[in-house]
């Protein structure tokens, strides 16, 4: 009887350590979870921003103004718009709204004052031309900025992007899945195209496969070596290969790629400065090296 109770006993402890084992390793594993969503919501938020005080424009007056934007925007422009947004980041402070409002006050502001200074400077005449020329700079300044932005964040891609992928062929070599090794780079990393790689990370945690999710990743963006990227990923997850071989002819590629763009940047720097030169150092290195000469001939020859 007694040894009955032992076994009960020592099976009952067993069980317990088997469930507290099984907790903390369920802990543990949703902790790293919600590390690895806070990080992509860092990244790249999904979900729509905090408004900013004076981020978005409101008011009957706001609405207005972006009811002409639209209405003066073609299809294919406003698509395009989209699309430079996407490319651009989708900025808290700058949606496709403000954009809007912004193109309809600027609009009517820029008109207002190349009216004004024609009135002041061209005299009346000239007015109509100076308003029209207002009321075009106006209305297409904002989608300057964002063309603006939105290269600004492709060039920063396109300068990380080889060294991001050194990171993934290090964690996938090591071991980790692909998903493992996005979240490591999400977790550990910075910049823009860490937050695209939160975005598709975050994409495939909420049921999205992963060929759509890298798919559009490749649409939002203007960079060759991350669509070229995009394309390999999919074909490897389609057919079965390997992700770590892809990856690792992938890094190999755009370090390749980043040597002779930096060639070539380079080999553009004697055409750049020949123009400063011949219109800035040269004319002050002949006021040196001859004023002295015309000189003394002006003391020789004084008639």
């Amino acid at each position: 009887m007694d040894s009955m109770l032992l076994l009960a006993g020592l099976g009952a402890l067993f069980l317990a350590l088997v469930l507290a084992l099984v907790t903390a390793t369920g802990g543990a594993d949703r902790r790293a979870v919600v590390r690895t969503l806070r990080a992509a919501d860092r990244g790249y938020r999904l979900l729509p921003p905090t408004p900013q005080p004076g981020g978005q424009p409101h008011g009957a007056l706001a609405d207005q103004a972006r009811s002409v934007g639209r209405r003066l925007t073609p299809a294919s422009v406003f698509e395009g718009l989209g699309r430079r947004l996407d490319q651009a980041g989708n900025p808290s402070w700058l949606g496709m709204d403000a954009v809007l409002a912004y193109k309809g006050v600027l609009l009517v502001a820029a008109a207002a004052a190349g009216l004004l200074l024609a009135l002041v400077v061209a005299g009346p005449v000239a007015s109509v031309v100076w308003a029209v020329a207002g009321a075009a700079a106006g209305f297409f300044a904002p989608d300057l900025l964002v063309l603006h932005l939105a290269q600004e964040r492709q060039q920063e891609i396109r300068r990380t992007l080889p060294d991001i992928m050194d990171t993934l062929v290090v964690t996938v070599e090591a071991g980790l899945g692909f998903e493992a090794a996005l979240a490591q780079v999400v977790r550990n990393g910075r910049g823009p195209m860490v937050g695209e790689f939160a975005r598709v990370l975050h994409e495939m945690q909420i049921g999205r496969p992963r060929v759509d999710a890298l798919r559009e990743m490749a649409a939002r963006t203007s960079v060759n070596e991350l669509k070229a990227f995009a394309s390999a990923a999919v074909q490897a997850t389609t057919l079965g290969i390997p992700m770590a071989k892809v990856l690792r002819q992938q890094a190999a590629e755009m370090r390749l790629r980043r040597r002779q763009r930096a060639e070539e940047l380079a080999q553009k720097v004697p055409v750049k400065i020949l123009f400063p030169m011949i219109f800035c150092l040269f004319p002050a290195l002949f006021v040196v090296v001859i004023g002295p000469g015309v000189i003394r001939l002006l003391d020789a020859f004084p008639g």
